[in-house]
This record gives C-alpha cells, sequence and structure tokens, in this order.
C-alpha cells in the first residue's frame, strides 16, 4: 500500500499507558494523553527525564508494548492493528548492545539482512556498504568482542539501517561514549539522515546532542508532551539571558547549606532573576538584562560574605528552555528518575 508523502511518519494521539505498581500500591501512570507527529525526512528528538514516558512511547511506536488508550501511527500503519507491517518499515537501536561480540561485524550485518529478508547477495552488498559508511571496513572481518565501545555502537546502528527502513529509533545511540566517539557517532548520524531519506526518533540524555542533530523535539514530563518545536524556535521562546551563579562553598556540609540558603534568600529578595531554581551550588534563574542585574547580584552576596566562585551570563540554551518546562536542569533530570532535582525560589 502507497502511503502518501505529507502524512506524518510517525503520529501518537493521546496515548495512556500504566503499570502495575506491586502488591498493594497504585497503578503508575507513564504515559497520560501523550501526542505528537513527526513529518518525513525528520530528525526529532524525544527528551525528558527517566520516568517522563519516552522510553514508554518509543516501545509502542515500535510494536515493542501495547498502549491502554490512544493511537499511534508509523510509516502509515496502525501500531496497534499492523505490528507486523510496522516492524517491515522500521530499525531499532536499544540502549544496549546487539551485535554478537563471538561473531565478525560482517556476520553480525550479514545475518540482520537475513532477518529482514534480503537475499544472501543483496545482504553481503549492504553490509559492505554500512561498513564503508561507518569507518568500520578494516574491522569488519574481526570478532565484534575486540571492538571498541564507539566501534561496537557504529555497528549497532548500522545493524538497525540493513533493511533500508523508513523509520529509525535510536534509544540512546551514544550513552556510555568517549567525547571523541561520541562526536565521530554525531557525524555518522547526520551523514546517515542525509544520505538514507529516513525519519529519525531520537531519544537523548544530552541537550547538546538534541541541539546539534534534531531539526524538532518534543520534551516529555510526567508521561505527556509539555513544549514542541525547532531547537531555535524553543530557545528563541525563553526571552532575556540565562544567569548562572556558582558559590565557592563545596556541596555537602552544613556550612555550605546554610551559605546556600543565605544566598537563595538574597537573590529572591532582590526581585531581579524569575524563574529561578537551586541546584546544589548553583543559583540558576533569568533576566531581562543579565548584564545589568549580575553585578548587583554579586555585590549584594559580597556584602553578605558570600564567596561566588563564577557567574555567567548568556543566551538561552536547551538546558534553559529544559528548566522552564520542567522545573529542573537536565543533567539532575535524567540521573534521578525523573524526579525534581532543583527547589524553585520564586
Amino acid at each position: 500500500m502507497a502511503h502518501a508523502s505529507s502524512a506524518p511518519a510517525l503520529e501518537a494521539s493521546a496515548l495512556v499507558k500504566s503499570y502495575s505498581g506491586g502488591r498493594g500500591k497504585s497503578r503508575i501512570q507513564a504515559l497520560q494523553g501523550l501526542s505528537f507527529a513527526v513529518e518525513p525526512g525528520t530528525i526529532f528528538g524525544l527528551l525528558g527525564p527517566n520516568g517522563a514516558g519516552k522510553s514508554t512511547a518509543v516501545r509502542i511506536l515500535s510494536t515493542l508494548s501495547r498502549a491502554d488508550g490512544g493511537t499511534a501511527y508509523v510509516a502509515g500503519f496502525d501500531v496497534g492493528r499492523h505490528p507486523e507491517r510496522v516492524r517491515r518499515a522500521i530499525g531499532y537501536v536499544a540502549q544496549k548492545q546487539v551485535c554478537d561480540p563471538m561473531d565478525t561485524g560482517r556476520e553480525n550485518l550479514v545475518l540482520a539482512g537475513r532477518l529482514q529478508g534480503l537475499s544472501s547477495s543483496d545482504a553481503k552488498a549492504r553490509a559492505g556498504d554500512l561498513l564503508e559508511r561507518f569507518s568500520l571496513a578494516d574491522a569488519g572481518n574481526r570478532l565484534v568482542k575486540g571492538y571498541s565501545g564507539g566501534m561496537a555502537r557504529k555497528l549497532d546502528v548500522a545493524i538497525g539501517l540493513m533493511h533500508r527502513p523508513e523509520v529509525l529509533f535510536l534509544d540512546e545511540p551514544t550513552t556510555g561514549l568517549d567525547p571523541e566517539a561520541r562526536a565521530g557517532m554525531w557525524a555518522e548520524l547526520e551523514s546517515m539522515a542525509r544520505t538514507e531519506e529516513m525519519t529519525v526518533l531520537l531519544t537523548t540524555h544530552y541537550l547538546e546532542e538534541a541541539d546539534r542533530l534534531a531539526s524538532r523535539l518534543a520534551i516529555v514530563n510526567h508521561g505527556k508532551v509539555v513544549v514542541e518545536g525547532t531547537p531555535e524556535e524553543l530557545k528563541d521562546a525563553l526571552h532575556g539571558d540565562a544567569v548562572v551563579i556558582e558559590l565557592a562553598d563545596p556541596p555537602g556540609s552544613r556550612a555550605a547549606e546554610e551559605t546556600t540558603k543565605a544566598a537563595q534568600g538574597i537573590v529572591a529578595g532582590l526581585g531581579l532573576l524569575h524563574e529561578t531554581l537551586v541546584d546544589g551550588r548553583f543559583l540558576r534563574g533569568r533576566a531581562d538584562s543579565g548584564a545589568t542585574v549580575l553585578p548587583v547580584i554579586l555585590s549584594r552576596l559580597e556584602e553578605a560574605g558570600i564567596t561566588v566562585a563564577s557567574a555567567t551570563v548568556s543566551r538561552p540554551s536547551l538546558d534553559d528552555v529544559y528548566l522552564r518546562h520542567t522545573g529542573h536542569v537536565y543533567a539532575a533530570g535524567a540521573a534521578h528518575d525523573g524526579a525534581a532535582a532543583g527547589e524553585r525560589v520564586s
């Protein structure tokens, strides 16, 4: 069946999903009316803390789980009614390594192609092309157990591409990679998106990754989309400057707690920052003119005997967007299973 190119490649509408919380506990609401649509050829970033619902949404869209309510379409097919058609249209790269360490890279790719219905000759040809594209040709006949983490992750992505899917799900594709390997993977993913002309749904804990790769993104919190748009649209919607003040006292000590509380009171009392938040020994907020208000804040803190280690003023970033719509900074949200890591001070 042909599908109109104008139809969304991915569409979730009012998805609801809950899980048992265990004996004597109420059910956990993973999705509470989650909705978004992704146009063909888009790299779409899905952001949110652990427990926000993004992994559940990906599992439903990739047919690994069924929604309790709502509808979802992938490549024009109803996920609930035609899961087998969806599976033929998608590639899925999970967080954990999927390639067999006791086979060579080439053998892993050929097997994946054969499982997806490619002929032996087509699978071998496609495997050779992907090994070249991901700079793995020299390692193609080596056992995967001897690959570096970055090489194994590239092979995982190549496996997801073997059958030329219309939609590719990338679940935390660079988690665990060192900065150099991560940058290399970004370059490969950008090139892949151009040459394969596919739709990509990307989940990531790295805001820089989403900012660089995603042409559109959505932030998910408490099982629903709280904001959606291009990275630039979302940043431009935050007027003014981001202000970050780092206090000098080390975190964890009683003195540090008292200093932070005192600094919090001073900043709140001045009323110069809005949407402020305490994150460890960092005070974060936004101001209409950061360069104007920061000297005043620093002067008052100095008068109170509070030492500042650093202070920055910058244009809004995705981290500021995330803070605005979830109430906590992204790094903390990724690490603490959706719990708010910061405490609002105004």
